[in-house]
């Protein structure tokens, strides 16, 4: 797939105030500080298109960024540690559980995880809540070029592992670098998959 056009479309605090349309959207959440929005920048081949930061919790709404025209990402807020109160991470989790549940439109779910720590129980435990709702979704590994083959290959052996203990069938899953575009053509050949279907 070749992105030729990648453009923000609006920033939304309730799933309701989502843009107005039938098409697909694919959408990216993770931990905080998991390089979400240095992903989907990577992606599109835009620096600048979602907001970084350093710090987490920089993404607060559902922001939609319209693709080529004809599809969506969407970025997310991260869940987990950030620092904001408690009643902000409550509307977050709110928001975001009615988005996943009720949008329509939502064609898939990319779960951000940081290839460089052993299972996280807020990643497991949310990857289950998705699959109790029956909402599509794939793993992400982020920042694969922070470890060696070898460390990698042993980090996503260890996850594998963990899954199945409790996992009858693993959901497809990508491993991706946001600094060497590792990931890039393997995640966008999926996304048009979808949309060709």
């Amino acid at each position: 797939m070749i992105i030729k056009t990648a453009e923000f479309v609006c920033s939304s605090p309730d799933y309701r105030d989502c843009p107005e349309s039938m098409l697909k959207e694919f959408a990216f959440i993770g931990r905080s500080n998991v390089g979400k929005s240095s992903l989907i920048n990577m992606l599109v081949n835009n620096r600048k298109l979602a907001k970084t930061s350093s710090s987490p919790g920089k993404t607060q709404l559902i922001n939609h960024f319209l693709i080529n025209n004809s599809w969506y990402i969407v970025d997310l807020p991260g869940f987990g540690y950030a620092r904001v109160s408690k009643t902000t991470r409550y509307k977050w989790g709110k928001m975001l559980s009615i988005y996943l549940t009720k949008r329509e439109t939502l064609a898939c779910i990319f779960v951000l995880i940081d290839s460089r720590h052993k299972p996280q129980r807020i990643d497991l435990e949310f990857m289950s809540w998705l699959a109790e709702k029956n909402v599509p979704f794939c793993m992400v590994f982020t920042k694969t070029d922070k470890l060696s083959k070898a460390e990698l290959i042993k980090n996503l052996s260890v996850y594998k592992t963990t899954m199945l203990e409790t996992w009858d069938e693993l959901p497809l899953a990508f491993a991706s670098s946001a600094i060497s575009g590792a990931g890039r053509d393997d995640i966008l050949s999926f996304i048009d998959g979808i949309n060709e279907e």
